[in-house]
């Protein structure tokens, strides 16, 4: 009986980080909320994806928060600016909307989730403003970061100009951790 008690206390500690690998399924959005006046930022920096893999198209996924859009495309108060969502392998991902013009999107940034107890997400967007030659005349960025996200819970992540709306799902089937054979001998 002592046994299945440590065994059940040691599963519940070890749990939470047997999730942490394994591919996750992301929906966000993008809003500039238009009654907050918009803040110029630096511009976006060349190396704007800081390394992390570009979003395949293969990737990709079927929206599927349209009852939310709908709310927010009926008010003043709020312009979707990017609506995407995707299957995710890695933490990190870059994400470019528009026509991409010398390595600048008109929307740019990248995702990064991590996953322990809770979701960790860390984004950082730029919003820019592209003359016809390419280069970029302004930009408007959105970093903010919330450590303790539910799966499957959808969050809004407030940047004073701009803000995420985003739902991060732990996607198909994860892993249990196997258990060293010296931890199963008590």
């Amino acid at each position: 009986m002592r046994a299945i008690r440590c065994l059940t206390l040691l599963l519940a500690l070890v749990a939470p980080t047997a999730f942490a690998e394994g591919p996750y399924q992301v929906e966000m959005m993008l809003l500039r909320q238009n009654a907050v006046p918009a803040i110029t930022s630096p511009f976006a920096p060349e190396n704007w994806s800081a390394g992390a893999p570009r979003l395949d198209k293969a990737a990709e996924r079927r929206t599927l928060l349209t009852d939310e859009l709908t709310r927010l495309q009926a008010t003043a108060d709020y312009t979707v600016l990017l609506h995407k969502a995707w299957q995710q392998d890695g933490e990190s991902v870059a994400l470019g909307a528009g026509v991409e013009q010398f390595g600048h999107f008109p929307i740019e940034g990248n995702l990064t989730i991590k996953e322990n107890r809770f979701i960790a997400v860390d984004a950082n967007f730029w919003v820019n403003q592209l003359d016809s030659n390419g280069s970029v005349l302004g930009s408007e960025q959105f970093k903010q970061s919330n450590r303790n996200m539910k799966a499957g819970q959808l969050t809004f992540l407030d940047g004073g100009h701009l803000a995420l709306l985003i739902k991060v799902s732990p996607a198909g089937m994860r892993k249990m951790p196997t258990m060293a054979p010296e931890m199963m001998e008590q």
